[in-house]
């Protein structure tokens, strides 16, 4: 073959390949296909500037290293790992076909014939056959088919890693959340004694003017129902809290009953309420509503590749191969082989332009998905501001009633030793007291998660920083991979 043959020949496979890389079937581009968004959130739109990791807000060491370990060792996170792990080594295969293969092969072979003349001789011949060669194999990606498919697992692998970040997230936020309920659980606990030992006292005292004939035994009756009652409260509290320990355990990849150091005992106080932006900005700093964006990207451009997969295709292979009787002269015997092959449907059924069907109607299922994902994202966000206000509201009027509380308490308890009134009044105010006491402390507690909740709503971008699991790498390459 003349130069002037191959020159011919590489530039009709290089104007191959400029036109295989620009796909006709490129999905369109949507116009925010997010929806309509309010302009601002109903409350708080401005605030404080909350940091990166919202749960540096409570200033505790021992919860800061909690969420850490908790990021580090958890099983669910490391799980998610694997997925990501999975979907980028997909996102590679998929790209693969957009380059050509190439096989080397090899052989040999040994053939004896026996042969008998007319004169009745015999003789045998051998005969030994040596081959080495190369042999390649290319589908010419005309019309964008595969690029399409690598674009679509591209898009499926990032929102795996957003899937990662949201299981991240929702694990800092239960991390927090327990810890709360644990110290939530020592104050009530601490309460209680403190109840108990009151009680006591209370009790201590009608038994002594019962003896003296002051009272009457329904008196002292009452008041000892009091005291077990408070006793019957302890065991449950303490239960919770073993429970949430447990819990908590898990959440650290550990086993349950493993010792952790949790040495707080007094709820922190909650910061001011913190800047939450715009409804858009939840687009950015969702990853759920990143990935169910990702998704319907993805949608798109396996629509794309259906449409491509209508068209005919083209496939070359090549293959060089030395062969020779004697391996001496092996490489002086060779072969090239050059073929091109055209593959059009003509008739299947309907099967491809079903299949065309089939995944517009996925895309637009991603695209009610992805608005779906908004709009609850935006939900999360004013609940959570609506229940933070209103809650602070409820503690201070609580507040306010275990003050009144303790004023009538006192007031039944004076009438009571003056022998002005009963036991009755003083057995009413001391139950609804303490009830209040306790009651302050929980809903305290669920100020606090409220506000886990906000901030676990506004998402963030800390998540994006998180260490590679197992020395991933390929999150951070796939572009290196896409042409």
């Amino acid at each position: 073959m003349t130069h002037r043959k191959w020159y011919m020949i590489l530039m009709i496979v290089a104007a191959i390949f400029f036109l295989s890389s620009c796909s006709p079937f490129r999905p369109p581009i949507r116009r925010s296909p997010e929806g309509d968004l309010p302009r601002t959130f109903a409350l708080f739109s401005a605030g404080a500037e909350r940091p990166e990791r919202w749960w540096e807000e409570f200033r505790d060491r021992e919860l800061n290293a909690l969420i850490e370990e908790a990021l580090s060792d958890n099983l669910t996170i490391k799980e998610a790992w694997a997925r990501l792990r999975q979907a980028n080594a997909l996102a590679i295969r998929s790209g693969a076909a957009l380059y050509p293969d190439l096989s080397a092969t090899g052989g040999s072979s040994y053939k004896r014939q026996r042969t008998e003349g007319s004169s009745g001789n015999r003789a045998t011949t051998s005969t030994e056959t040596y081959s080495l060669g190369l042999s390649s194999s290319y589908e010419l990606d005309l019309w964008g088919k595969i690029r399409s498919e690598q674009e679509a697992a591209i898009l499926d692998a990032t929102a795996t890693r957003e899937q990662l970040n949201a299981a991240s997230m929702t694990l800092a936020a239960e991390v927090a959340e327990n810890w709360i309920n644990i110290i939530s659980q020592r104050r009530q606990k601490q309460i209680l004694k403190e109840q108990l030992e009151i009680n006591q006292t209370y009790l201590e005292l009608i038994e002594l003017r019962h003896r003296k004939a002051m009272v009457s035994a329904l008196d002292v009756y009452q008041q000892r129902q009091v005291v077990e009652q408070v006793k019957a409260q302890i065991p449950l509290v303490e239960e919770r809290e073993q429970l949430l320990m447990h819990q908590l355990a898990l959440l650290l990849g550990k086993p349950p009953r493993t010792e952790l150091s949790i040495r707080k005992n007094e709820l922190p106080e909650p910061a001011d309420v913190p800047k939450t932006g715009l409804p858009a900005d939840l687009l950015a700093a969702r990853p759920d509503v990143r990935e169910a964006g990702l998704k319907l990207r993805a949608a798109d451009w396996q629509v794309a590749a259906a449409r491509a997969n209508r068209l005919p295709t083209v496939s070359l292979s090549a293959s060089a191969a030395y062969q020779s009787s004697s391996i001496d002269l092996i490489f002086h015997n060779w072969l090239v082989n050059l073929a091109a092959n055209l593959t059009a449907p003509l008739f299947d059924g309907g099967y491809r332009a079903a299949e065309v069907d089939r995944l517009r109607a996925v895309a637009d299922e991603n695209l009610s998905a992805y608005r779906r994902t908004v709009y609850t994202a935006i939900k999360e966000v004013e609940d959570a501001l609506i229940s933070e206000e209103k809650k602070r509201v409820h503690i201070e009027a609580l507040r306010a009633e275990i003050e009144a509380a303790g004023r009538a308490l006192d007031e039944a308890r004076e009438r009571y030793l003056k022998g002005i009134d009963d036991y009755l009044p003083v057995l009413t105010q001391l139950l609804k007291k303490q009830a209040l006491d306790l009651d302050l402390v929980k809903r305290q507690a669920d100020l606090l998660a409220t506000r886990i909740t906000l901030h676990r709503a506004l998402g963030g971008t800390w998540t994006d920083r998180l260490p590679p699991e197992g020395g991933l790498k390929n999150a951070e390459n796939l572009n290196d991979h896409k042409g």
